[in-house]
């Protein structure tokens, strides 16, 4: 006989919610910087020197290409980056930060350090350590899940 499990019981119930208490709360600290958690996120993964390519920034964001032209407009538009097409392949397009880009994402990744700071002064680190093995386990778990197969 199967129970019925409540959905503030499921393991995905509390990574939902414990990632959008971050998002929140890095969307609320970084809006004094004129830019959001997402556009946070994009400005610390572009490579300085060798720029990033639009599909590794859409990868990166979980978002397909298409879905990712809007953000890089706003960028662009806000001075944050630019774009260059790569000389052998027209179709490739790599994105680069601009000075302020550069600056927006030193205020990011100082506040993304301040905050890991803060979790791991109140997070042991056997504590931290096994987090980081389940959450691991459950992202492997996640991809190999085929609700066609019986459960062993």
């Amino acid at each position: 006989m199967q129970s019925s499990v409540k959905h503030q019981e499921t393991i995905d119930y509390f990574l939902k919610i414990v990632w959008q208490a971050v998002a929140n709360r890095y969307n609320q600290l970084v809006t004094e910087f004129g830019i959001t958690q997402s556009i946070g996120y994009l400005l610390i993964n572009i490579d300085e020197k060798d720029g990033t390519t639009v599909s590794q920034a859409a990868a990166l964001l979980g978002l397909k290409s298409t879905s990712l032209s809007r953000m890089l407009r706003q960028l662009e538009k806000s001075g944050l980056i630019y774009r260059e097409s790569n000389e052998g392949d027209k179709r490739s397009v790599k994105i680069y930060l601009t000075d302020l880009g550069k600056e927006k994402r030193h205020l990011a990744r100082a506040l993304v350090k301040q905050f890991n700071n803060y979790l791991n002064s109140h997070i042991s680190e056997s504590d931290k350590e096994y987090l980081i093995k389940m959450l691991k386990k459950i992202n492997k778990l996640t991809l190999s899940f085929n609700p066609n197969e019986l459960n062993g």
